[in-house]
Parts: C-alpha cells; sequence; structure tokens
C-alpha cells in the first residue's frame, strides 16, 4: 500500500457524544496498517457541540463544515469531491462497519473493481447487533421498491461502507444530486448507466441504537427520492461514454 493513497470520508451530523471515539479508532487503526491516508470529516451542519469536539483532532484530520444541514447525500458527496486519495471510501460516523472490513472492499478495488460496496445481505450472520425488527422490515421494503424503481441486483443499497477508484469517484459523485439518504442509490444507479464495476462484499455490521433515520419521516422521504432518481437519470446523458471511460484510466 505504500504506492497509491486512501481518503475516508466520514459525514457527521450532530456527532459530538460519539465522533471523538470514532476518530481515535480510526486513526489507530491507519497509523498501525501504515496507510498513505487522509480523514475527510465532513460536518453537515451541525448545531451541537461537535465542531468544537473535532477541532480536537484538526491536526490528524481534515475538517469541512457548512450550515444549514443538507442531508447525508450532500455530505458525503462534498467529501468524495474534496478527496484526493487513489482510493476512496466513506464510513458512518457510528462505525456500524468496523474500519478494519476496508480490507475487504480494497481488495477487490485493487483487483479490478470500480465501485466495492459493503453488504449485510450476503452473508446475514455477519450483522452482530441487529436493529428493531420494524427498521429491518423498512430496509427490506425499500430495498423492494428500489427493485421495482431503479435497479435489480443489489440486496443492500443502504450499508453505509463503499469504496470507489478514484475516476469512479469522481464520474459518480460530479453527477449525484440527491441530498437525503437515498442518495447511496443514486451513486450505484449512476455508476451502473456508466458501466462500471460494481462489486459487493459482506461485512460485519453492529446496529447503534442512536440511528439519524427516523423510521417516518425519512422512509417517506428516501421513496419520494427513488422516483426523483428515475427522472433526474432516466435520459441518455449518463449511459455509458466509452472515451470517457478511456480518457480516465478505467
Amino acid at each position: 500500500m505504500k504506492n497509491c493513497s486512501i481518503s475516508l470520508v466520514i459525514p457527521v451530523f450532530n456527532e459530538e457524544n460519539r465522533i471523538g471515539k470514532t476518530l481515535n479508532i480510526v486513526s489507530d487503526f491507519f497509523r498501525k496498517e501504515n496507510f498513505n491516508y487522509e480523514i475527510i470529516i465532513v460536518d453537515d451542519g451541525s448545531t451541537d457541540g461537535t465542531l468544537t469536539e473535532l477541532e480536537k483532532f484538526k491536526d490528524e484530520v481534515k475538517i469541512l463544515s457548512y450550515k444549514p444541514n443538507k442531508g447525508k447525500g450532500a455530505a458525503v458527496r462534498t467529501g468524495m469531491l474534496y478527496a484526493k486519495g487513489d482510493f476512496r471510501f466513506f464510513s458512518d460516523a457510528d462505525l456500524s462497519t468496523p474500519i478494519y472490513e476496508i480490507h475487504k472492499l480494497l481488495d477487490k478495488l485493487l483487483a479490478g473493481a470500480d465501485i466495492c460496496i459493503g453488504s449485510r445481505a450476503i452473508e446475514p450472520n455477519l450483522i452482530r447487533k441487529h436493529q428493531p425488527f420494524y427498521r429491518e422490515l423498512m430496509g427490506k421494503t425499500f430495498n423492494k421498491f428500489v427493485q421495482l424503481l431503479v435497479f435489480k441486483g443489489i440486496e443492500d443499497t443502504q450499508c453505509g461502507f463503499k469504496g470507489f477508484t478514484a475516476n469512479a469517484s469522481d464520474l459518480i459523485f460530479s453527477r449525484a444530486l440527491i441530498d437525503g439518504f437515498s442518495f447511496d442509490v443514486e451513486i450505484l444507479h449512476i455508476g451502473r448507466k456508466l458501466g462500471l464495476k460494481i462489486e459487493q462484499v459482506p461485512v460485519e455490521w453492529y446496529n447503534d441504537q442512536r440511528s439519524k433515520v427516523h423510521p417516518i419521516r425519512d422512509s417517506f422521504n428516501m421513496l419520494v427520492e427513488l422516483f426523483k432518481i428515475r427522472k433526474l437519470h432516466s435520459n441518455d446523458t449518463l449511459i455509458i461514454r466509452k472515451k470517457e471511460i478511456e480518457n480516465n484510466n478505467l
């Protein structure tokens, strides 16, 4: 890994109580692995003491901050477009997927994948701590709508642990428009439209009960966003451009 660099983007919103622990874990991991890395924290308009907590790590991480709150999709997009690494990942602030699982994604990217996503659906036994039953039901129902309205073949679009080559990241996030929680579906849809190679790997996952996803309001908004994704990317402007892909060495 001495010849390539890694970017890790972590979006945060009102995370003063757990971001410090998360950054200690992530920083320790990368130092021990001897990676050439950067950690990018995107503060999505926090109203608590998140920024004050982040200041304690200003020598170790890059902090991007704006107001007002725009949504997780906007925060991830901001960080991924800012990132400079050869391989670019994003992770949830609660580390529901442990950072060491990055090796699984990185192996696939090094082997030729353009995108690799963590999945809880491939090996459900790797879910070490489950969500409440109603949240799991919501997730499965949402995926049914994804399969019906947008694309088929990916059973877990919402795991917040995904990796991209630099070129794939630039191609996708420069086109992404969804600010809310359905942004995962949009970026995978764009990747497919561009003909990029998408791999899925099973990852460990631990539910954190302090989820920011509201079971009713956000579920409705995510469904609405699926229709927006269909409308935004239904024309030919995102259909694979072989010349563009070749020019970006994909």
